[in-house]
């Protein structure tokens, strides 16, 4: 985090991650408490709930299958209550644990940026304040993703119906579903920067995903590539734990807990090239970032100054508040 506005915006994609290692070694101590506070909870639960999910779909396959259709009939009833259940406690804490790493991260980063004194204290407290924020900018990306969706299961259906069987339609599936992944890819990018505008700016919501959207301009492919490369990142895990994880012997507690490392370290260094790949659009776009100006803001989470989202004033970000005249 030495690098000058200059520098950032000519930083690629290998110098993208290498600055996001440079900056966890460089600040081991409040990274490994926010890690162990937050990311860890989040990679344990995405695994644990790999694992009682399968058992659980197990068992109602089990009870289909009986041919007592009245008694198991209840029983498959109330076994899908209980994955539901399951879900939605799943859903509510990955939810909440994402946010509150989210907002963790950002701001450690942003307060490392201006040169300022973090605290693992001080990011406890601002997590409070950023979250809310943070769920809108979620909701309306999760709309957004659900659009996207719902166009490309109309477009499959269409394939499905028509096309399927020929040679050509083989081929148009791999198309479509190539375009498909860099258009979820591109989508989850400005999820993330908008993730970012919503804890260092006034703006949150839609107006976040805008902002994001305007911001990845210049930088799509960069933006692109560095999430694909954590998406990979993220398949190999999950491939090395689904081919261990069923054999219930001493290796396969060995391979879940180099998972779990793997997982945690993951999604440690994703939050943190997310929050660099803002500064290098920022700078790319040549829009001021000027620390005392994003050193006033996070001040304002720390209740030292207004916060800008309560005055309800959509200052760019690096720019000083203005003082009123006299």
């Amino acid at each position: 985090m030495d690098r000058d506005q200059a520098e950032m915006q000519s930083v690629g994609f290998f110098g993208l991650f290498k600055e996001s290692v440079k900056t966890i070694f460089s600040w081991k101590k409040i990274f490994a408490q926010i890690t162990v506070t937050f990311i860890l909870p989040l990679s344990f639960i995405f695994l644990a709930h790999i694992i009682i999910a399968d058992v659980l779909n197990l068992r109602i396959e089990r009870y289909e299958n009986r041919d007592n259709q009245y008694y198991y009939h209840r029983r498959v009833s109330s076994e899908w209550i209980g994955y539901w259940v399951f879900k939605f406690v799943y859903l509510t804490f990955l939810f909440l644990f994402s946010l509150l790493s989210t907002a963790a991260i950002v701001y450690t980063i942003a307060t490392v940026y201006t040169g300022g004194d973090v605290t693992f204290n001080k990011v406890m407290k601002i997590v409070p304040r950023v979250w809310k924020r943070l769920a809108l900018t979620f909701l309306w990306t999760y709309f957004g993703f659900f659009i996207y969706n719902v166009v490309s299961g109309v477009v499959l259906l269409i394939w499905a119906t028509t096309i399927s069987e020929t040679t050509f339609g083989s081929i148009l599936f791999w198309v479509l579903f190539s375009v498909y992944a860099i258009g979820f890819i591109y989508i989850t990018a400005i999820w993330q920067l908008a993730s970012v505008v919503t804890v260092l700016e006034s703006s949150y919501g839609l107006k976040a995903m805008m902002k994001g959207n305007s911001l990845i301009k210049g930088k799509r492919w960069l933006s692109w590539f560095v999430f694909f490369v954590l998406y990979c990142i993220f398949a190999g895990i999950l491939i090395l734990f689904y081919v261990f994880v069923w054999n219930f012997t001493f290796l396969t507690l060995i391979v879940g807990l180099v998972c779990l490392f793997l997982l945690m370290n993951m999604f440690l260094l994703g939050y943190v090239a997310q929050t660099l790949l803002y500064l290098i659009c920022k700078s790319y776009h040549r829009e001021p970032i000027d620390k005392v100006g994003l050193s006033t803001q996070l001040g304002g989470y720390l209740s030292q100054v207004e916060p800008v989202f309560k005055a309800n004033k959509d200052v760019e970000l690096g720019q000083p508040p203005r003082q009123p005249q006299v």
